[in-house]
């Protein structure tokens, strides 16, 4: 017998949720339709594209999309936070990532990336002071007030993936020059692993950066005064030994490597998205830096994170002694961590980026001679 009546709510779009949410859907659905010739996963997904797209220069920080949507109405221009960590990752990483699985036929993907970096170029990225001044950039958050976009200099261990991302489109969209940023914020990555107190990075820290333009060397008086207006402004009546004896009390409590300011998430959680970046590295320019570094990372990840039965993710990698283990395990790092890790070490022909990823003719990726 035919069911008449169905019990229940209507579905609605939520008026509040992750860009990601649906940024996340693109590449599976698209490939959904790939592989079993039905239109309709690869039709939902491109609606929600076109929508992006016809937002993309309507949102508090035009070219980008905040954390948040009114995916009801749509409406992007409610929320004022906007960054490529937690919660909006993968909306910007899948754009080249669609491009290459379109086989470059859809131009939408592309504009929709050149669009967005150039405001993440000019807002979020920022150089950072560090004691051997290495040339390095982390992606920040940025807040929009009434007097424009304030940065907040954090970086993310998600937000790693970013010198990947950058490093894939500046070979598929011919954008030479961004081959030179992606090496920068791959960079900082890896300094932040080298940095830590067990060579691995935390989930969130904050850091003291440089001017947008400007003398990048290291600056200990510059870093002391990163510190004191991440916890408050000095006092007036503070001399500057006064601050430094102030600061290094700070430094030392909290464990602060230098050009550090502050770790909000001391956890390690095994993710994998700074060894993507050095793998996507190393196999574009075969500097043999990158496996060096995959090298440190994984001897670092390996001796604090083993167990009898697994890897566990840890509480707190700014310890001065042993980390204390967490009873978790993502499925990431199975599924990821490791196998790009692997992959750094394996010979090139394993899982080619030609082969498997920059699968069209145009840009073909060869290792280099």
């Amino acid at each position: 017998m035919r069911c008449r009546y169905v019990k229940g709510t209507k579905q609605e779009a939520p008026k509040r949720m992750l860009v990601s949410e649906l940024g996340s859907l693109t590449l599976e659905f698209t490939r959904l339709t790939q592989l079993t010739g039905d239109p309709k996963y690869y039709d939902a997904v491109q609606r929600i594209s076109d929508v992006f797209d016809d937002s993309q220069n309507s949102t508090r920080l035009p070219g980008m999309w905040p954390v948040t949507v009114d995916a009801n109405e749509p409406e992007f221009s409610t929320d004022n936070f906007f960054t490529l960590g937690g919660m909006s990752d993968s909306l910007y990483e899948y754009f080249p990532k669609q491009y290459i699985l379109l086989g470059g036929l859809l131009l939408q993907p592309k504009k929709l990336y050149e669009d967005f970096i150039e405001v993440a170029k000019k807002y979020l990225f920022f150089r950072v002071y560090n004691p051997t001044n290495l040339p390095i950039t982390v992606s920040g958050d940025i807040r929009v007030k009434e007097s424009g976009p304030e940065l907040k200099p954090q970086g993310q261990h998600l937000t790693c993936f970013t010198g990947g991302m950058v490093a894939l489109a500046s070979k598929i969209f011919s954008r030479e020059k961004d081959l030179i940023l992606a090496e920068e914020l791959t960079e900082g990555c890896i300094w932040a692993y080298d940095t830590s107190a067990h060579g691995v990075a935390p989930e969130l820290f904050s850091l003291a950066p440089c001017p947008k333009t400007g003398d990048c060397t290291w600056n200990e008086t510059a870093w002391h005064n990163a510190i004191a207006e991440s916890v408050n402004k000095p006092p007036e009546w503070e001399t500057p030994e006064q601050l430094s004896t102030r600061m290094k009390g700070i430094i030392t409590s909290r464990r602060l490597p230098p050009g550090f300011t502050d770790i909000p998430d001391r956890r390690y959680i095994l993710r994998p998205e700074a060894i993507e970046s050095v793998f996507i590295m190393y196999r574009i320019t075969g500097q043999q830096k990158w496996a060096d570094a995959a090298w440190r990372m994984f001897q670092a990840v390996e001796k604090i994170s083993r167990t009898d039965i697994a890897a566990a993710a840890l509480v707190d990698v700014t310890t001065r002694g042993e980390p204390e283990k967490m009873d978790s395990m993502e499925s990431f790092w199975l599924a990821e961590t490791l196998k790009y890790f692997y992959l750094c070490f394996e010979e090139w022909s394993v899982v080619s980026l030609d082969e498997f990823v920059l699968n069209t003719e145009a840009h073909p990726l060869r290792r280099p001679k």
